[in-house]
């Protein structure tokens, strides 16, 4: 068994990436994909490398392998890995088939103690009725971050019942990953949770809240929230943006505003593994070079390449590291 990760604050940490598995070989997981979203997963199997379908009783192992041997491979020292919470509405009672996934909270944590170049981030949805009792142990366990979808897990984060959780996680120095802006992997229950300004309570309560994606959209129909977030950076010093999916079609358009000191300096690095990465968007968007696009696009290792696309782009050697004086620390 290797040693945990440390969260060390000169490394270089991708502190979004997603653990999936169907729970065949034991992992507590499950997964249903719906036949609109089979070519899509297939896609996504093979752009990052894993050999095993998503039926097969490896899958769970294989992806985790693959993912270690990324990681192994590319600039990062660790990388965060997502636990994902089932859906329940906002009087705690679980929603049945509302949900698409689920990641048991102790199969991260697992990963974690078993590979130093995982950290483990918990999803617990707030309104659960044990909501404090898992928070409780999963601080004691070890967890350095906290994921959710408000949007897809139907969170609605301002809700005034929620501030005990709230406050309970800015005492234990538990960051909140949140999700802001479309999402056309997973079924959305709540679109309305999408808009970054839903996270003010928790903000109030002194979480350090991370809106994954910059709030930017991701498809074309989805409202845009990017200005709404770039304001309440202005109004909460406990608010960031991370760039994680800049490499698909939409999010990083705005990888240029993105990079103004005063909003880079609030950013950090994350991949949304397994997203795919190309290298097009950013040189369409003319936030990469034709040199530089076909450096990068030649690197066989997703993980690599999200990093050097983002390096080329312009952000420093900082906006990688960051995280690491955001993440809870190790116990």
């Amino acid at each position: 068994m290797s040693e945990p990760a440390s969260n060390s604050l000169g490394e270089a940490i991708d502190m979004h990436v997603h653990i999936v598995g169907n729970g065949l070989g034991g992992s507590g997981c499950w997964l249903k994909v719906g036949a609109a979203h089979r070519p899509l997963a297939a896609f996504m199997l093979r752009h990052i490398g894993v050999p095993e379908g998503l039926k097969s009783e490896r899958f769970d192992a294989a992806y985790v392998e693959r993912l270690l041997e990324l990681v192994g491979g590319s600039s990062l020292s660790s990388a965060v890995i997502l636990a994902h919470e089932e859906v329940y509405d906002m009087s705690g009672r679980q929603m049945g088939e509302a949900g698409a996934m689920y990641v048991p909270n102790d199969y991260v944590l697992r990963l974690a103690r078993e590979h130093r170049e995982f950290l483990p981030a918990v999803s617990i949805h707030p309104a659960r009725l044990d909501a404090m009792d898992e928070l409780e142990r999963c601080l004691e366990a070890g967890a350095v971050m906290m994921k959710c979808l408000p949007n897809c897990q139907n969170i609605d984060c301002s809700d005034e019942r929620l501030r005990p959780f709230w406050s309970r996680m800015a005492a234990a120095g538990l960051p909140l990953l949140a999700h802001t802006g479309g999402e056309h992997t997973l079924p959305v229950i709540s679109p309305q949770y999408a808009d970054p300004r839903t996270f003010r309570l928790p903000l109030e309560c002194g979480v350090k809240v991370i809106a994954a994606h910059c709030a930017t959209k991701s498809g074309l129909t989805d409202p845009e929230y990017i200005e709404a977030f770039f304001q309440m950076l202005k109004e909460h010093p406990n608010l960031f943006g991370d760039t994680s999916a800049f490499n698909v079609p939409l999010r990083g358009r705005h990888a240029r505003r993105c990079l103004q000191p005063e909003i880079a300096s609030r950013l950090v690095h994350g991949s949304d593994f397994p997203v795919p990465v190309y290298g097009h968007w950013a040189f369409l968007w003319r936030t990469i070079s034709w040199r530089d696009y076909r450096r990068v696009q030649a690197i066989p290792n997703v993980l690599e390449r999200d990093y050097q696309l983002k390096r080329a782009m312009g952000f420093g050697p900082e906006h990688f590291t960051r995280i690491g004086s955001l993440l809870r620390k190790r116990v």
